[in-house]
């Protein structure tokens, strides 16, 4: 779920157009997550092949990223988390029981034949599993396109290698990345976005939305340090946020006192007392430096194979992610060709 900022958050919405040419470090299991979300027939039911394998990830996975690459020329790496923190488990276990309780009551809405309320139930109850994540590095490693394993949160290894200028901007629909000091956060890195809101039973459009960390903490006069404090009385994955207090009260709260330790006694005794463990998480969080942003060659008749022969995609489908690889490369070298001869 990550940090609930968006009452105080200064934004930019953008079109993709103004992000040609732009690097992202990807938070690659949100990404496929709005996949397994939306990629779904009419009563819920995720897309599959003959073998049962769940397929909405791959085929949101491949279509979108060869798109982004065609057509907006964009160097994408994607970022997997790895180990999660202890403190996470709370949250995971949370997750977990909203999944499960939206299952039941989607199997309910489909034995009523009430498929609106049926699909509206799917869309929480998805699940991103070490084989689905095998499958979709397996697809990447065809396209030639780079991936990280992170050592810890995703986010945070795409806040360091945008802080180490390796990427322009880290990219995922929270805000955590902020919080691990991403010079830029790209939310909704999407083409024709929309997302599903199941209180509503209704879709709305997304559009791109660049954040500026500068700007943001400039904007509200506060430091990194503060946000994060800011972030652990709002609650966040590690902890649960103080009752009656979000964004604008936290805010001005640490404007007021500063920092955690200098809270009134009638608030600072509901701040988790492992506020300071919180903190060390997104201020010295585990990243790595063993990656590479290189592409690697296009393996043709193993991405055929694998989409075609084994997940049951359609071959033309998958020739159109082909044509546009190819394109994708050949525009690639000749750009390398040009700086050469400079």
């Amino acid at each position: 779920m990550g940090v609930y900022l968006t009452p105080i958050i200064v934004r930019h919405v953008l079109r993709l157009e103004n992000l040609k040419g732009r690097s992202f470090a990807v938070d690659a299991n949100n990404y496929l997550y709005q996949f397994l979300a939306l990629i779904r027939l009419p009563d819920g039911t995720p897309l599959r092949d003959s073998d049962g394998h769940v397929t909405s990830h791959l085929a949101g996975l491949m279509f979108r990223t060869t798109r982004l690459l065609y057509e907006y020329d964009m160097d994408l790496v994607f970022v997997f988390d790895g180990e999660p923190p202890s403190l996470k488990m709370a949250e995971i276990s949370r997750r977990r029981e909203l999944r499960d309780k939206a299952f039941e009551e989607w199997i309910k809405a489909l034995q009523q034949g009430d498929l609106a309320t049926a699909f509206s139930k799917a869309i929480v109850t998805s699940r991103l599993t070490r084989d689905m994540i095998e499958d979709a590095k397996q697809l990447l490693d065809l396209l030639g396109i780079p991936y990280v394993q992170a050592p810890g949160e995703a986010e945070a290894q795409a806040a360091h290698m945008a802080l180490k200028g390796d990427v322009w901007a880290a990219s995922s629909k929270d805000y955590d990345s902020l919080l691990f000091g991403t010079p830029r956060l790209l939310r909704y890195l999407t083409i024709t976005g929309k997302e599903y809101l199941p209180s509503k039973g209704a879709f709305r459009p997304l559009y791109p939305e660049l954040i500026e960390l500068s700007e943001f903490l400039a904007r509200h006069r506060i430091s990194r340090e503060q946000l994060v404090d800011l972030a652990i009385m709002i609650g966040t994955d590690f902890n649960e946020g103080i009752k009656g207090i979000g964004p604008k009260k936290a805010l001005k709260l640490i404007k007021t006192y500063g920092k955690i330790e200098n809270l009134p006694d009638e608030i600072f005794k509901l701040v988790p007392p492992n506020f300071d463990e919180i903190r060390r998480i997104f201020l010295e969080p585990k990243v790595t430096d063993d990656y590479s942003l290189e592409y690697e060659e296009l393996k043709e008749d193993e991405l055929y194979r694998f989409l075609c022969d084994e997940r049951d995609f359609s071959k033309k489908r998958v020739e159109t992610a082909v044509k546009r690889m190819k394109a994708f490369y050949s525009r690639k070298k000749q750009r390398k060709l040009g700086e050469w001869i400079m």
